[in-house]
């Protein structure tokens, strides 16, 4: 006869492919060998531990797809309420956990205790190995499904709010606004390329996220790329996936962004910074509607709608042979020109007023308003850095502010002068250098070497001793 302790020995199940992670809590060391030795045979990680206490440390660093946990440790032999107690603890830390619990000495009762306790069912020592192993997998499925269905209806309230406020994210009512609003109600329903121009900081994904909202594919993924931030060698990698064993750190099979934009959108951002190389692979894809992953041999289907934006002169950039001028029409079928903040002053005020409310709340602060004067003087300035500068402005106003209402001296304002107008009023860069700290001396040699090579980015990143990428990246640090 056997122990209540001993799996009882019986045909195994076999399952198609290892997957799941189980966490096996006991306190008997001899059975949670014998039950990782079988379990390992079927899932694709198996831990084992003899305390619950390690339990809050085990969950908080790694997830579960089941944890398998005894009722009765030494404290307390047959009642079962240390493993209440535990599953209790469990539910509180994940309430998504999967729990099925375990015990020498179950029976109808405690199990119908144990699942309106929240356990997702129960097993009683000794088991059989075959019914062990099918209750872990239907566990694991229920936990899946759970999770789906918890995704699903998330993605449902996220969509019925995107539907009810489809602009919500951009803030302006100005003349200039309402026009890009007409075209993004034009555009969406179509699946046409849409390529966003506009300056550092005017909101081009915010944009781009408006249109995938309204369009036929919104219920897809909208999956953005910042392409300045990409290396060369990744490049490929990034978007086209690749296959285990196809480089050094590739540790398993990935798709890439196309494949995970399969049925959406796909944003490419700062797609101006991609080098002609990299711009011929693009294309590639692009006209082929296919992608083959690094290492793979075989092309996979894509079905995605491409949205790109830079804010770069795109036009320029062609004639100087800096982009290609056929990936261009294939990326331009509506182009969309998002006007910089100097151009719509009207929308100033709303967006100060977002903004303060926004940080009031974030740093605990009592400001809720901001004085006419402050508006008027914000509404004159130039803004260089666009919206993105608006917030941070609007950010340190309300940590300085010692106020209820933000005052024009809770601003701080670039009044320097710049460019033609500096020139024009005789005060050149170049004779007050030392009024300047190293960050406006960079600022302006940047905007000196860009004028000189008129406006060419690449002519000027040699100059400057830079790659194209950090010198992009210097341009977006200064609103340049």
């Amino acid at each position: 006869m056997q122990s209540p302790g001993t799996p009882q020995a019986s045909a195994t199940v076999s399952t198609p492919q290892k997957q799941g992670t189980v966490l096996m809590v006991d306190d008997n060391e001899d059975l949670l060998r014998a039950a990782r030795l079988f379990l390992k045979r079927h899932f694709a990680q198996v831990h084992t531990e003899t305390s619950p206490h390690a339990l809050p440390g085990l969950l908080a660093s790694e997830h579960y797809d089941v944890v398998l946990l005894d009722m009765n440790f030494t404290k307390d032999v047959s009642s079962g309420s240390e493993g209440f107690y535990w599953l209790d603890r469990i539910l509180q830390q994940d309430p998504n956990a999967v729990v099925v619990l375990i015990t020498a000495y179950g029976d109808v009762e405690m199990a119908v205790q144990a699942i309106k306790a929240g356990a997702t069912d129960f097993v009683v020592k000794p088991w059989e190995n075959q019914k062990l192993l099918a209750t872990l997998l239907s566990a694991m499925r229920l936990g899946q499904h759970r999770q789906e269905l918890q995704n699903l209806r998330v993605r449902h309230e996220q969509l019925s709010q995107d539907q009810a406020q489809p602009f919500k994210e951009i803030i302006g009512q100005s003349a200039a606004m309402q026009q890009v609003y007409t075209t993004i109600e034009r555009v969406a329903q179509t699946d046409a390329n849409v390529l966003i121009l506009g300056e550092n900081g005017t909101g081009k994904e915010l944009i781009a996220r408006a249109i995938h909202r309204q369009s036929l594919r919104h219920q897809g993924p909208f999956v953005p790329v910042d392409l300045g931030s990409i290396s060369e060698t990744l490049f490929e990698s990034e978007l086209f996936g690749h296959m285990k064993g196809a480089f050094t750190d590739a540790r398993a099979e990935r798709p890439g962004r196309f494949e995970t934009a399969q049925g959406g959108t796909l944003f490419l951002d700062e797609i101006g910074n991609l080098s002609l190389p990299l711009q011929a692979k693009l294309l590639t894809v692009l006209q082929s509607r296919q992608v083959t992953r690094v290492g793979a041999n075989k092309s996979r289907p894509i079905d995605v709608r491409l949205v790109c934006a830079t804010n770069l002169p795109i036009y320029q950039e062609v004639e100087s042979q800096q982009f290609r001028q056929d990936l261009l029409y294939r990326i331009n079928t509506i182009e969309l020109h998002l006007p910089p903040l100097r151009e719509r002053a009207d929308d100033v005020p709303l967006l100060a007023q977002h903004f303060m409310q926004q940080y009031s709340r974030k740093y605990h602060k009592n400001v809720h308003s901001i004085s006419p004067a402050a508006l008027t003087r914000m509404q004159h300035y130039h803004w260089p850095g666009n919206v993105r500068e608006l917030q941070h402005a609007l950010e340190r106003a309300v940590i300085m502010s010692t106020q209820n209402t933000l005052q024009p001296e809770d601003f701080y304002f670039n009044t320097r002068p710049e460019g033609p107008a500096a020139a024009a009023s005789g005060q050149s860069a170049e004779l007050n250098l030392e009024q300047y700290n190293l960050e406006d001396v960079e600022r302006i040699l940047i905007r000196k070497v860009l004028k000189k090579h008129n406006g060419n980015v690449t002519q000027a990143a040699q100059e400057l001793g830079l790659t194209r990428s950090s010198l992009y990246r210097r341009l977006e640090k200064y609103g340049i």
